[in-house]
This record gives C-alpha cells, structure tokens and sequence, in this order.
C-alpha cells in the first residue's frame, strides 16, 4: 500500500509540474476543471445523492457556475480583479462558516446534514477554488504562486504527520478526525513558516525585485493559508464522517478518490487569492 501510495503521488507531482510548465492559462484552466468536476461527482457521493442521474446534474450544475464565475471575472480576457475578490472572498467567509460548523460538530449537523445543503457546500468549496487557482495563473509569476500554494498544502501535511506521530497526544479536532492533534497542527504551520522564511531570505540574497512585501506580512499570508488548509481538509473528514465513508472515492490508488488529495487546495487556493489581492501584492 505505502509504494502505491507514493509512486502515485510521484505522477501527481510530476503531472502537476507538467501541466504548470507547458500550459497556457486556457489549457491549463480547462484540466483544472476536469478535475473540479470529477472532484464533484465525489462531492455528489457525500451530498448523499444516489442516483446516476441526479450526480450527472449536480456535476453540470458544478460546471455552469464555474462558467459563470469565469464570464463575471473576465478569466480569459482582461481579468477584473474586483469581480474575482467578490468570489474569492463570499468563498472565504465560506470557510469561515465551516470553521464553525467543524468546531461544533456533531451538534452542527443539524444545520448542514441535509442531502441539498451538502450539496451546496460542494459548489462552494470547488468553485471559487478552481476560480483562485486560474486566477492566480493569470498573473505574472502564476506558475509560482500555484506552486507556492501546493508547496505549503505539502509542507503542513508533512510537518503535522512527523510532528504529529512524535508528540501528539491532545486531539485537534476527535469528533471529526481522530488522528489529526493540536502538535501536529502547530507542527505543520512551524513548517510551512520556516519554508517561506528561509525563502524568502535566498530571495532576498539572490533575486530581491522578486519579493513582494516585507517578511512579516508574507508571515501572516503563510498562517493564515496554512491554518484553512487544515480547515478544508477537516471539513472533507467532517462530511465523509457523516456519510459513513473512509475515501471520496477509489480513483487514485493508494490515496482514495480526488477529494481525497485537493481538500486542503480548495479552502487555502481562496484565502491565498484573496490575500494577494488585498494586500495589493498583485
């Protein structure tokens, strides 16, 4: 199981890195989506949607909105970068709903439990993350941006797992996630820090017309994205939890379905964006 699980992310990575590499903004825009939309059949699955027919139309439901998202953004022409911080942002205070629903678990699944607010939970975690991540690639220096935000999804995952398994006896989240705890959440924020810190120190050595900003504000952009990273990934575990499922789906051998591997994704991808643009950084 563990050498399945890591040749498959090994094509993942190399997958990713590809795509990032040798896709236009459209090319790479329309895989992202082939992605959001499988990532939404399983969503379908946790909504307790049964019936072929029924999953197929959430699905398009799922591809119309990020059709529309993409037209009000002007994502293919000249971006309006006002009409992308509105979706970012009714998708950040999404998030910051879920923080509270995750925390209240499982008294909160009196408000969410339903097979039709689940499903709308799913249309709000995926879109305005495909929309940040195609965002983000419109700009100067996407590729690294969605580099930098996969890179820090990795680096809290990594962290929290070693940091975890070594110290972690208080329990982060038990009714959601029996494994995650509060050592390996500060362990993968720890990590995901000091990453961005010895980077942007190397950057400020070799290349300083590549820094945005200051260390301290790049600090506070990293924890927060890092902190709804955990936030997506709890949100997934809250839901399957409820659904009485372990996986997503079987899609990827070794790591379960889609979901599965972009939950963290899609809550830090719109914190991430709307932090870039409110700070002006892009």
């Amino acid at each position: 199981m563990l050498k399945q699980r890591i040749i498959t992310a090994v094509l993942i990575v190399v997958a990713l890195l590809a795509s990032l590499a040798f896709l236009p903004l459209m090319g790479l825009s329309v895989l992202f989506a082939l992605i959001v939309l499988l990532a939404a059949w399983e969503w379908s699955d946790l909504s307790g949607l049964s019936s072929r027919v029924s999953r197929f139309s959430y699905v398009v439901v799922c591809g119309a909105l990020m059709l529309a998202a993409a037209w009000q953004a002007s994502l293919f022409s000249d971006v309006n970068k006002e009409e992308v911080k509105n979706i970012v942002s009714a998708g950040s205070v999404w998030w910051a709903i879920a923080l509270l629903w995750v925390k209240s678990y499982p008294q909160s699944a009196s408000l969410w439990g339903s097979q039709w607010m689940r499903a709308f939970m799913g249309l709000m975690v995926l879109v305005p993350a495909w929309l940040a991540l195609c965002y983000m690639r419109s700009l100067d220096g996407g590729v690294w941006l969605i580099l930098a935000v996969v890179g820090l999804v990795a680096s809290a995952d990594i962290g929290a797992y070693f940091v975890g398994r070594a110290f972690g006896k208080a329990k982060l989240a038990p009714a959601v996630s029996p494994g995650k705890s509060w050592a390996g959440f500060w362990g993968g924020v720890a990590c995901s820090t000091a990453l961005s810190a010895l980077l942007w120190f190397v950057l400020a050595r070799l290349a300083p017309a590549a820094i945005p900003t200051g260390l301290l504000p790049l600090l506070c952009l990293v924890t927060i994205t890092v902190l709804a990273s955990v936030l997506g990934d709890l949100l997934e575990s809250m839901v399957k939890r409820h659904r009485g499922i372990k996986d997503s789906g079987q899609l990827l051998p070794g790591h379960g379905g889609i979901m599965d591997r972009v939950d963290s994704i899609t809550a830090a991808a719109p914190v991430f964006a709307l932090g870039l643009i409110a700070t002006g950084w892009v």
